[in-house]
């Protein structure tokens, strides 16, 4: 069974992980790209789920690193052109 310690950090990953992917899609976009955000929503669920299962001091110790994944994923649905 996983310890506490280890599921904090498998979700601080997880933060760490769809960081990347945000930053990928946002090269995408800059690129002239377009993009479909469903898979990145099904990922944010998933990590939102997991940071439910954290005691609360250790999900207020992530609340920075959420907080910044929201304001970049808000970012970068503002910058997609809305479907034709």
């Amino acid at each position: 069974m996983q310890s506490l310690v280890q599921h904090t950090e498998a979700v601080r990953n997880a933060i760490d992980s769809l960081g990347g992917t945000i930053a990928v899609a946002s090269a995408l976009v800059d690129g002239g790209r377009r993009i479909d955000l469903s898979g990145l929503e099904r990922d944010c669920a998933v990590l939102c789920a997991a940071v439910m299962t954290l005691d609360m001091p250790e999900a207020r110790r992530l609340r920075p690193a959420l907080e910044n994944l929201l304001f970049r994923v808000n970012g970068l649905a503002a910058r997609l052109d809305p479907p034709d």
